[in-house]
């Protein structure tokens, strides 16, 4: 448990605290107008704590603290260590949807508009996000006859530029076709404005606009265009419909909603933007400590604003209660926005009216968020337990590290390293293994048990040479299992024991063995298999984690072998890089009939010059290319 400093140590001041377990890693950060009056909070009777603030210090070892100019300040140096460190007692947001976004590819020579997820980036320019992908494509779909962008990948537009004609879409006016010049660089760039501003939600413009063109063409009598401009401004008419119309067309805010438990919380966010819903987002939140409303206000205020929303920051935020330090956040938003920024709770009118229908969305969200995880957090609880109490182990096997080989007659030998965190596989924490002392033609017994001792040992040696290091220098490996599975019987098992004895771990990291014939467990000192019930939790996890790491392991070797036969003497020709070799061989339909091909045919391929031409001859049939008076073959 944490020691309370010195009395007078802790600064009056504004900053940010960091609460260390024994391992000297991060497990809390918090901020504080003032350090002393917070951190004294954590150092009452752990009776009148909150049994998940009292957890916290209890496995905190040290509190350190970094003092800042203000309060805001303190608010973006916690969110940056949060960010860095992931510390297990902060709020974490705990579902994995990536909402879908409408993205223009800017950095194009001729940008298209696409759906995409995931991470963004420069200088693409994007809008939304929507709940579901197949809405962007219907919108899409309507504006492409007023703004005919095109919408095709880069392969297919080189395709067409190549051949000189354009494709299906620019003949039925859904692409202004770039790939062939129908269009001029001012009309094109005057086009992506035009639909930027109408997604931006400012639509009045392109309406005005359409129907001022229809008009003049009726009265010039050009009643053909009139009929093609009438259409495109029905699509985009119908477009807008899609566009949630809940406020005056001059207003730009921000609406959450939020429902909670003593656990999560779930927030919901409608984006409004001249009056029109033009995007929405929702994530949910694991509270590791006690959190209030105001608090988890706070929290979400923080995840949704601290990297710039693609909608930008607006002037009002609605809120359905004030986040705690309200006034810090207020200064903090209007510093990012540079004008002024209110955070507000509606009592009354349209704006009280859209709060309740996006907390009724965060409701539905969270009620089935609790009913797919419910049993899921419970069957893994349960599973952690009966493997505690089937291995004897001293804790609940939070961290569970698998190790399994895969080779091929001997050859290739790879490891592969799979981990389980709270029961779910955690990805980024797999490792792969290129076994270096092992690997003869033919594999034996006593290959595998020395692959598998070579590969563990390996991995405990960077967790001891890691865990000696500052924490900011720390590596990949310093984090310890509680629990180390080896995919095999008791060869394997012995294996591992004398990788854990080898360095010095063997008191303090329990292993054990799942062999694949019966589903039998094996631990050290037992001659006979322990007894998990076959259909428990407890072993179900355990032969996921085993198939996951026998994957992970083949999948590594397959990566190796193909590389390997893909290696060819080509690789050795000069002036013949990856890019020609994959043009010859297709071209030529393959390494066979490239080998039984003549040097004249060779040549024939007029992007290949003929030195690189014989120079593949040659590396095939080990010979000179028998030249004649005219240099053919």
């Amino acid at each position: 448990m944490v020691e309370r400093p010195p009395a007078g140590t802790i600064p009056d001041l504004p900053g940010s605290y960091q609460f260390r377990d024994a391992e000297g890693r991060i497990i809390y950060v918090g901020k504080a107008k003032s350090l002393r009056q917070r951190l004294s909070n954590y150092f009452a009777d752990p009776r009148s704590l909150h049994v998940r603030t009292a957890q916290m210090v209890a496995a905190a070892e040290t509190v350190e603290w970094i003092t800042v100019r203000n309060e805001v300040e303190a608010l973006m140096l916690e969110y940056n260590l949060i960010k860095t460190h992931r510390p297990r007692f902060n709020v974490r947001l705990v579902d994995d949807k990536s909402y879908p976004y409408l993205a223009l590819t800017l950095g194009d020579e001729w940008p298209r508009a696409m759906v995409m997820r995931g991470k963004r980036k420069k200088p693409n320019r994007y809008f939304g996000p929507f709940a579901h992908a197949y809405a962007i494509r219907e919108t899409l779909d309507l504006l492409l006859r007023t703004f005919p962008i095109r919408t095709c990948t880069d392969g297919k537009f080189k395709r067409y530029a190549a051949g000189g004609r354009p494709c299906l879409l620019f003949h039925i006016e859904k692409c202004s076709a770039p790939c062939v010049g129908e269009v001029s660089r001012d009309d094109y760039d005057a086009m992506l404005s035009d639909l930027s501003r109408f997604l931006e939600g400012d639509t009045q413009p392109v309406l005005d606009n359409l129907r001022g063109r229809m008009n003049d063409a009726a009265t010039a009598l050009e009643f053909e265009a009139a009929a093609r401009l009438r259409d495109r401004l029905a699509s985009v008419e119908k477009a807008i419909e899609r566009q949630q119309m809940v406020a005056p067309t001059n207003e730009n805010f921000d609406v959450v909603g939020l429902a909670e438990d003593e656990l999560e919380a779930a927030a919901q966010v409608f984006h409004v933007r001249h009056g029109r819903v033009v995007g929405r987002n929702g994530f949910i939140l694991d509270k590791a400590l006690d959190l209030d409303t105001s608090e988890t206000m706070a929290e979400v205020i923080e995840q949704l604003y601290a990297d710039d929303p693609v909608v930008g920051l607006p002037s009002l935020v609605v809120v359905p209660a004030e986040p705690a330090d309200v006034d810090i956040f207020t200064r903090w938003l209007s510093e990012r926005r540079e004008t002024s920024v209110e955070i507000r709770v509606p009592r009354r009118g349209d704006k009280r009216e859209l709060l309740e229908t996006v907390n009724r969305n965060a409701t539905d969200t969270f009620t089935r968020h609790r009913l797919k995880r419910g049993s899921d957090h419970n069957s893994r609880a349960k599973a952690l337990h009966q493997l505690q109490e089937a291995l004897d182990l001293p804790e609940a096997p939070l961290r569970i590290e698998c190790f399994d080989m895969s080779h091929l007659q001997g050859t290739d030998y790879v490891g592969s390293m799979v981990v389980l965190e709270d029961g779910l596989p955690k990805k980024s924490e797999y490792r792969r293994f290129k076994v270096r002392t092992v690997g003869g033609r033919y594999a034996g017994d006593s290959d595998d048990f020395a692959a598998m001792e070579e590969v563990v040992t390996r991995r405990l040696k960077a967790y001891v040479a890691d865990r000696e290091l500052p924490l900011a220098q720390r590596g990949k490996f310093q984090y310890p299992p509680q629990l180390l599975l080896v995919d095999g019987g008791k060869g394997q098992l012995a294996a591992a024991v004398r990788a854990l004895e080898s360095v010095g771990l063997d008191s303090e990291i329990p292993v054990a063995a799942l062999a694949k014939r019966f589903e039998e467990v094996f631990v050290p000192d037992s001659e006979q298999p322990m007894e998990v019930p076959r259909g428990s939790d407890a072993l179900f996890m355990l032969q996921r984690i085993r198939d996951e790491s026998h994957r992970f392991a083949i999948g590594y070797h397959r990566t190796l072998r193909e590389k390997r036969s893909t290696a060819s003497v080509l690789d050795d020709v000069v002036g013949l890089g990856p890019t020609r070799k994959k043009r010859l061989l297709a071209e030529a339909g393959g390494i066979a009939k490239l080998r039984a091909a003549e040097p004249g045919e060779l040549r024939a391929f007029s992007w290949l010059p003929d030195a690189v031409a014989d120079g593949v001859w040659e590396a095939l049939h080990g010979i000179p290319v028998a030249r004649g008076p005219a240099g053919a073959g």
